[in-house]
This record gives C-alpha cells, structure tokens and sequence, in this order.
C-alpha cells in the first residue's frame, strides 16, 4: 500500500528539517570560531600598534645624536612604520570596534562595523543616493518658498535641513568605522551645518527675518545645484581611479574640492569660491542686520558667526588643497627635467 501524499511531503520536510539543524549548528560554531579570531586579530593589532607608537618616539629621541647613515636608517623605518599602520587601519575596517564618541552617544555600544565589501560597498552606495536625493529635494524645497512665504513651510524645510545634516553625520561616522578614510573639515563642516540649521529653525517670525529670509533661500538653492555638480563630477573622477587601483573603494564625495579631482576639468573651483563668498556675505548681512533698530533676536548674531566659521573653514581647505596639488605638479615636472 502506498503512503499517502501528506505523509511522504511530512517526510521529506522532516528530513529538510533534520538537516537545517545540523547546518544551524556548523553556522554557530563557525561564529565562534569567527567571534575568536576577531578578538585574536584585535588584540595582536592593538599591540603592534603600540610597539611602533614606542617604536617611533625611540627613533625621533635618537634622531638627535645620530649620523647622516643611522639618520637615513630611522627615515627609512619611520616610513615603513607609516606603511604598517595603514595596513592596520585596512585590517580593523574588517573588525568589530567600539563606537566613537559621537556614535556611542546617538546609538550606544550597537556594533556597527560591516564585515564584507558586498556590504560595505552597498552602504557606500544608499549613502550617495540619500545625498542626492536629497539635494534634489531641499534644492526644489527651496525654489518652492519663494511661493510659499508661510511661517509653517519655513518651519518644515530648516528642520529638513536639520534633520539631513544630523543624519549624514550619522552616516558618515559609521562609513569611517568602516573604513572609509573622511578627514578634517569636510567631517566638521557638517555639524557646523547641524547647528547652523537648527539655529535658523529656532529663529522667530519678524521684521529682520524677512529681510533675510530670501538671501537664504537663493543661497539654499544655489548650493543645491552645486552639490549637483558636485556629486556626478566626483563619482565620475572616482569610478576612473577606482579602476585604476589609486583610490579607495569607499572613497567618497564631498562638499569641497580634493587633490584627487585634479585629473580633468578644474571648472568646479569657480563654482565653489563663489558659494565659499555667498556664505562671508551671509554673514556680513546678518552682522549688519545684528545693528538694526527691530532686532531683537540672539539668532541674528549666531547665525553670522556660523556663516562666517563656513567661509573660513570651506575657502581656506579649498586654498590649501589646490596649493598643494601645485606644489605636487611643480615637484613632478622638476624631476622630469
């Protein structure tokens, strides 16, 4: 007699079952296995790392007494020094860590290093898309309050702003946990925009908001179309060295100018300077509103000591980046001669 349907599909389920189990409990071994070689790896970097701190303190008090070949000697090693600890910083991209500071405040001690490139790549990637969205957005957002003078529109768009700028910091600090090398200003310049932000959405309806309110807007918009250029100027660049093997693969855009762009057209520079005066002029039109007889409001003042902190920082970074990349072109085409 033959079994009946349901029975034969409970076996084959059961079967299906049994062997779910058993590939369950090789995953969880592996895991540990994985969770020991993890603190294994942690640990042995930890150390080496502070040999070498060690290492290089000994070699610069040395330095001093030593000769011209011992001196060769030192800056030889000093380099290769530089060299370990860039492949160290490469390997704890792959390693659970704890949070920074600013990570540990907004998400706690959640762990959240990506373990695989798949995963690390496709972080990077929704990253650039949200930054492109949402320049679009704020971008026709803005474009949208010359029609809307309403103090409830105004509200929603700055705390779009707010809330864009604290959530790229967000972003932006769990891609340097992994890996992603975003240094100096261009890190800092966003929670200066955080704050400017929330500034403007504190900001009470009157007399000297209105006079600024549409200098503001047609600055919103005009960084929003340079962001735009921004972003598919930058990828671009990065798609080529990226297979050229002389970027990182979770190298960034950013709102500012790299050495790295140097390879094509320059035409973003103009475009950059002149958002980098727009931001001094904001500032010296809210210093200038600070004196007005119906001003009555702390934020006036803030807001152009932001703007003014924005000039500084994004005009001057700027100036350095491309004075050092021709520096670096003179140095080459002198050693070509």
């Amino acid at each position: 007699m033959s079994k009946p349907r349901f029975q034969t599909e409970w076996e084959e389920m059961d079967e299906e079952y049994q062997q779910l189990q058993e590939t369950h409990k090789v995953y969880r071994q592996k895991l540990e296995e994985l969770t020991s070689l993890q603190t294994t790896c942690s640990s042995a970097i930890s150390k080496q790392k502070k040999c070498l701190k060690d290492l290089r303190w000994s070699l610069t008090k040395c330095s001093k007494t030593c000769d011209e070949q011992e001196l060769k000697l030192i800056a030889d090693m000093k380099t290769q020094i530089n060299d370990k600890e860039n492949v160290f910083f490469d390997m704890e991209a792959y390693l659970p860590k704890k949070n920074g500071l600013y990570l540990n405040l907004v998400l706690g001690s959640v762990n959240v290093t990506l373990l695989s490139n798949q995963a690390k790549f496709a972080y990077k990637d929704e990253y650039e898309k949200f930054k492109l969205y949402m320049t679009i957005i704020l971008m026709f957002g803005a474009i949208s309050l010359f029609f809307l003078n309403y103090r409830v529109t105004d509200e929603i768009f700055n705390f779009l702003l707010v809330w864009y700028y604290c959530t790229l910091t967000i972003r932006e600090s769990i891609l340097m946990s992994n890996g992603s090398r975003i240094y100096g200003w261009w890190v800092f310049h966003h929670y200066v925009s955080t704050f400017l932000s929330g500034v403007m959405l504190t900001w009470p309806e009157g007399p000297v908001y209105q006079m600024f309110r549409s200098q503001f807007l047609a600055f919103c918009i005009y960084q929003s179309f340079v962001q735009y250029l921004q972003y598919y100027y930058q990828r671009g660049c990065l798609y080529r060295l990226r297979a050229l093997g002389e970027r990182n693969q979770l190298d960034l855009t950013v709102e500012g100018f790299q050495s790295w762009m140097w390879r094509g057209l320059t035409f973003l520079l103009p475009f950059l300077f002149c958002g980098h005066f727009w931001q001094l002029y904001n500032s010296l039109t809210l210093f200038r509103l600070g004196g007005h007889e119906d001003c009555k409001e702390w934020q006036v003042i803030m807001l152009s000591l932001t703007f003014f902190v924005l000039f500084l920082g994004n005009f001057f970074t700027t100036l350095q980046v491309v004075n050092k990349k021709i520096q670096t072109n003179q140095e080459k085409n002198h050693k070509k001669d």
